[in-house]
């Protein structure tokens, strides 16, 4: 089974997707992305920490080249999340910007070969109407269309708004 969840920030994502997970066929594995950058991000780490602290997941650090996670044939894994994934892999730590669709959909779908089971976070960041500059605007068109052939080809997809998850497919 694969799902995507999607939503604004805030709404309950990796809550819902923690459920997923815990229900679903062991090992069962929680693969985040979030490179630890700042306060900000160190705080937000660890929050998640805590979050899944006690619930037996095994935790991998993979902050770019998912599809090559050492994962176990028929496992069930939580890729959190694609927005922080997309941006490891669209900058380098200077900046430079690089094309990363075609990398970033091969890398989903060798992790979703990988295991048996596959749920992915992701963010909805285009429908606030724009204002970006340039490279953020092809930031949020990669991710946009990664959302959309990923929620093409997998099996479910839900929206979380306010904490509810929405089933669109």
């Amino acid at each position: 089974m694969t799902v995507l969840l999607t939503g604004g920030s805030a709404n309950g994502k990796s809550t819902f997707a923690e459920r997923l997970l815990a229900a679903l066929p062991q090992p069962q594995y929680y693969l985040f992305a979030m490179k630890p950058y700042g306060d900000g991000a160190n705080a937000k780490i660890a929050r998640h920490q805590e979050m899944r602290r006690g619930k037996g997941f095994i935790e991998l650090e993979r902050y770019s080249d998912v599809g090559g996670a050492p994962v176990a044939p028929g496992s069930s894994v939580l890729l959190e999340c694609l927005c922080n994934l997309t941006a490891n892999e669209m900058y380098d730590d200077v900046g430079n910007e690089r094309e990363v669709f075609g990398k970033l959909y091969a890398d989903v779908s060798r992790l979703r070969g990988a295991c048996g089971n596959l749920v992915v976070v992701t963010n909805d960041v285009g429908s606030d109407c724009g204002g970006y500059d340039a490279s953020t605007l092809r930031y949020v068109e990669t991710l946009g269309r990664l959302n959309s052939a990923l929620a093409a080809d997998f099996d479910r997809v839900y929206e979380l708004v306010a904490g509810i998850a929405v089933r669109l497919k």
